[in-house]
């Protein structure tokens, strides 16, 4: 039998959206992946790689208005894809809006107005993987060494421009941000715009080891989740 843990293990990112089938589908048709999960306010695909990507209703969204922090995108995701400009090329075919691009990623804006990045990865083919969720923060190495600690890992990375966390279903990355706007929950004005599921053995075992690592205890859950905030404010789920 295997032994029980009140470690936490990524789980799926979900990103909210209004039309949540329509975000969905995009991403769904863009990356090679199917829906595997639909209920009225969530929807979620699994990519071919076998990660899995949520979209979580929120009638009143707001979008994020990349760059700048007075409507801040929180988070993006890293896809890597091998063909990063043909991929673009159809990401804007389905809705997208092309915002930047360097010598090996494009960023574009998904239809609900979330950045993302495509990665240029040699070899990956024409279905994509997610690299990394990518979160924003004012102190980028701190909120590297939550999460790290919080899911059982190493930081494998940390540096002025931020922090990287490998390993799960996927890495965590933390980006520097010096005039960083937190989400405020649950306001709509300052949106979370995504957050992380995050599974545990045990809900009561779980929330101990995040509170005492700095996480803060949120309204809301049910009797499989319970929602906290990090400490630069990200609200996430510890789920069962």
């Amino acid at each position: 039998m295997p032994r029980m843990t009140a470690t936490p293990r990524l789980e799926l990112v979900a990103l909210d959206a209004a039309d949540i089938g329509a975000l969905a589908s995009f991403y769904a048709e863009l990356a090679g992946g199917e829906v595997v999960r639909t209920m009225p306010d969530w929807i979620t695909i699994r990519l071919v790689s076998g990660q899995e990507i949520a979209f979580q209703r929120a009638p009143d969204h707001v979008p994020p208005e990349w760059p700048g922090q007075e409507h801040p995108q929180q988070f993006h995701l890293d896809l890597l894809v091998d063909g990063h400009e043909a991929a673009a090329a159809r990401a804007v075919e389905l809705g997208a809006t092309r915002l930047a691009e360097g010598a090996s990623w494009i960023t574009l804006a998904d239809p609900a107005g979330h950045p993302f990045d495509l990665c240029q990865r040699d070899g990956v083919g024409p279905a994509m993987e997610l690299y990394a969720v990518t979160i924003d923060a004012p102190d980028a190495s701190a909120l590297g060494h939550f999460y790290a600690d919080l899911l059982g890992l190493d930081v494998a990375y940390d540096g002025p421009e931020g922090a990287l966390v490998p390993g799960g279903a996927f890495s965590v990355m933390v980006q520097q941000i010096s005039d960083y706007t937190p989400p405020r929950w649950s306001d709509p004005a300052r949106p979370q715009q995504a957050h992380l599921d995050l599974l545990v053995d045990d809900l009561d075992a779980g929330e101990q080891r995040a509170l005492e690592l700095g996480a803060i205890r949120l309204e809301g859950g049910s009797e499989g989740f319970r929602v906290f905030a990090d400490p630069a404010g990200h609200p996430f789920c510890l789920t069962t």
